[in-house]
């Protein structure tokens, strides 16, 4: 990740996760990391955790909400590359009958609108050189019987990506689609059952094991890194789309 040394990114959801570990990869490259999400405390811990004061902070904002989304980027100014990893799907997994409608709204407002206000606040602060990088997710592909939500917002975010990457051009807009990959997002999916949730899809995927954290943060790394790369789904997801 060197062609990020000195670079200005926020990544959006960067208190766990994949883009905890993008977070760790940039500052280890030399870049000056913002990260962003909702929960203060969990932000505060991530502070004390990487400790790198001259290059590095945290703030707390709801990117569904378009007025702290617009405060965000008045305080941290100019940027290079933005990232958000973020995604709120605490009972959307459900059957219909079971769906709360405003678990499925919360999916909606921080996988799709949520990137659309970053976009819309984010654009101005950026180099013309600069990248969106958003992550989608192997549910618009292979959607599971409770994940119609997470399946619809998915591929609706990918659709905003090549329409951004028009609209906003020359800076490049791209998506991620992660597999399965064994992140604190799976207490929502399979709860008490994660490990043998994971271990059963791993034995099914051609590569042999499910994904982690540092394996889309390679992938997010590169579409920050490539100049030639924009509209783009870059899928990391093991071979799903395969079986």
């Amino acid at each position: 990740m060197g062609e990020i040394t000195n670079s200005r990114i926020l990544i959006v959801g960067g208190s766990s996760g994949m883009g905890l570990a993008l977070a760790k990869r940039c500052l280890a490259a030399g870049a000056q990391v913002t990260i962003a999400g909702r929960n203060e405390e969990t932000l505060a811990r991530v502070g004390e955790e990487l400790r790198s004061p001259a290059a590095f902070q945290t703030v707390a904002v709801d990117i569904a909400k378009e007025s702290q989304v617009s405060d965000l980027f008045k305080r941290i100014g100019d940027l290079d590359h933005i990232v958000s990893t973020a995604a709120d799907i605490e009972g959307a997994y459900e059957l219909l009958p079971s769906l709360d409608l405003r678990a499925a709204q919360r999916v909606v407002e921080s996988k799709f609108y949520g990137p659309l206000l970053l976009a819309k606040y984010g654009a101005p602060a950026l180099s013309a050189s600069g990248s969106m990088t958003f992550t989608s997710g192997i549910a618009a592909y292979r959607p599971s019987a409770r994940g119609s939500v997470v399946a619809a917002v998915n591929a609706a975010l990918e659709g905003l990506v090549r329409a951004l990457a028009v609209e906003l051009a020359p800076i490049r807009v791209n998506a991620v689609s992660p597999g399965w990959v064994d992140t604190p997002i799976w207490a929502f999916v399979a709860g008490d059952k994660k490990d043998d949730t994971l271990k059963a899809i791993a034995e099914r995927l051609p590569v042999g094991r499910v994904g982690q954290p540092d394996d889309i943060a390679d992938a997010i790394g590169f579409l920050m890194g490539n100049g030639f790369t924009t509209g783009t789904v870059l899928h990391v997801e093991g071979g799903h789309r395969l079986i």
